[in-house]
């Protein structure tokens, strides 16, 4: 297919997808049955036109659609709807984008830059189809993964000739300049961007480039960190049970800088406003709702004012602050005969485990050792556990509070001895406030109004001085005292101090009248 002119694949693709989802819309909706992933439609395009297809200017092609009742399913647990998915497609042209890889595959993005379409070979078309069944069942559990997603697999057939396609989620937008792009595999055997590649305008590197460039790896807070390492392991695991095997994370690096958003600012808003018009049309698209959905930002790094895109923030080992886009990518080899065989002859010549192509279950935990070790760290806490400083201050107070109450305690038995000597019995107050609190667990203490609120500030600025003028008062204030005395409670919990006071209504007529009992 790489004869067929690209206007003729681009053109011919819009043209069948049009047709085949449109048609798909009058057939009801139901649940999906084990037959419907093998299910595969065809229809002929003439270029004339037909009673049920229209007329086009490429040349006669046959367009086949597999899987579409699956397919369907797919795009509804994404939330796309039907006209989203034609006009994103079908309303302009498709923009091809270089090749990275080595593959030979063609790629194209939709205008919105919400999908990209890949053309993939015979073999990896027909190990989707058989992946199918599984692959339902693992969105079905868990719709947020790092995993391709899959909306749609057609064939054009024409002249001889078969393009098979598949229409995925686009991991890295456009509207965002990608400073570095990484294909990582975990492996370091010929894990180097080639020159060829290297003199691109926007290359994509590999392992070995990694590690050179970024020698201490990314930095995230923990909640991401912890976040992205467990939908790592649990896709890997899905991957590794279906024995597929020299699969990659792409890595799209986006810095945060202020110089470069001067610079890239105009263009990038200006972009982002054309390419999205209606808003995000896909649901767990982005990096960030793929990991840990919608709700979080993941890091206070990023401020509201800036459009992230969806990316995930981190920091590199210079401290600059960064925006992450990923997904695993190439997941449609499997662990075949011919992969076998490539890993044995390359195991003969080389170190065996550094070659990229192995064994699904040695391959996912290489991946992920190299990820959690090389590439993702989490950002460690220099300063100290904020838990032991309440430990601390609660001794501390507590030690304050008993020297005080000490202090206070002796001031008022020498006092004491003053207020019997006016006539006042000590001894009856003391069995009046017992009687109308009925706390009789507890041992009262009887300051005045103005040294239990001074007791209570000095206690909770830490200081061990005690106001002088509740001293002077107190003589005036108890000889003066009528009615039934209040209670108030004074308790130390969670390094704070509460104090209450409850006061009857003839209290609250003559407040200097007010006796409080202070109880620790």
């Amino acid at each position: 297919f790489m004869q067929t002119a690209s206007s003729a694949i681009k053109g011919a693709i819009q043209l069948g997808i049009g047709y085949t989802v449109g048609n798909l819309t009058s057939k009801p909706d139901r649940d999906v049955l084990m037959q419907d992933f093998y299910v595969v439609e065809s229809v002929f395009l003439p270029s004339e036109g037909s009673n049920l297809t229209p007329a086009h200017h490429y040349p006669d092609f046959r367009f086949k659609t597999y899987a579409p009742l699956a397919f369907r399913y797919f795009r509804e647990l994404f939330g796309i709807k039907p006209d989203d998915y034609l006009y994103s497609i079908c309303s302009e042209p498709l923009i091809e984008l270089s090749n990275p890889g080595a593959s030979g595959s063609l790629f194209f993005v939709t205008s919105d830059d919400e999908f990209i379409i890949k053309t993939v070979q015979h073999k990896e078309a027909e190990f989707l189809q058989k992946l199918l069944p599984g692959y339902y069942m693992n969105l079905n559990q868990n719709p947020r993964t790092l995993l391709p997603k899959f909306y749609g697999l057609y064939c054009v057939q024409s002249g001889g000739i078969n393009i098979r396609i598949v229409v995925m989620n686009n991991v890295l937008p456009r509207a965002l300049r990608m400073h570095f792009t990484y294909d990582l595999k975990g492996s370091t055997y010929k894990r180097r961007a080639s020159r060829k590649e290297r003199e691109k305008s926007n290359p994509t590197f590999k392992d070995l480039d990694f590690l050179q460039d970024m020698h201490e790896a990314l930095y995230f807070d923990s909640e991401t960190h912890s976040a992205l390492m467990k939908t790592l392991q649990r896709d890997c695991r899905v991957l590794e049970s279906f024995k597929i095997m020299d699969y990659s994370l792409l890595l799209g690096i986006h810095i945060l800088d202020s110089n470069m958003k001067e610079k890239d600012g105009e263009s990038s808003q200006s972009t982002s406003d054309a390419k999205r018009p209606g808003g995000q049309k896909v649901l767990y698209s982005t990096a960030m709702e793929s990991i840990q959905g919608p709700g979080k930002s993941g890091d206070s790094v990023i401020t509201e004012a800036t459009n992230t895109m969806g990316g995930i923030p981190a920091k590199s080992h210079k401290g600059e602050k960064l925006l992450l886009f990923m997904g695993i990518i190439d997941i449609l080899q499997s662990y075949r005969l011919m992969k076998k065989l490539e890993h044995s002859w390359k195991a003969l010549v080389y170190d065996g485990d550094t070659v990229s192509v192995h064994r699904p279950s040695f391959y996912a935990d290489r991946f992920l050792k190299f990820m959690s070790t090389r590439v993702f760290k989490k950002v460690q806490a220099l300063k100290t556990s904020p838990s032991k400083k309440p430990c601390n201050s609660i001794a501390a107070l507590k030690a304050s509070s008993q020297e005080i109450v000490c202090a206070v305690s002796q001031e008022w038995k020498d006092e004491k001895r003053g207020i019997l000597t006016e006539g006042q019995s000590y001894s009856s107050l003391d069995e009046e406030v017992l009687s109308s609190r009925h706390r009789p667990d507890l041992v009262p203490s009887t300051p005045s109004l103005f040294e239990a609120a001074s007791l209570a500030t000095t206690i909770s600025s830490s200081s061990l001085n005690v106001d002088e003028h509740c001293q002077r008062d107190e003589t005036v204030l108890f000889s003066s005292s009528k009615g039934p005395p209040s209670s108030s409670t004074f308790t130390l919990e969670d390094s704070a101090i509460y104090l209450t006071s409850e006061q009857s209504t003839l209290e609250m007529e003559n407040d200097n009248a007010s006796v409080l009992d202070v109880y620790l």
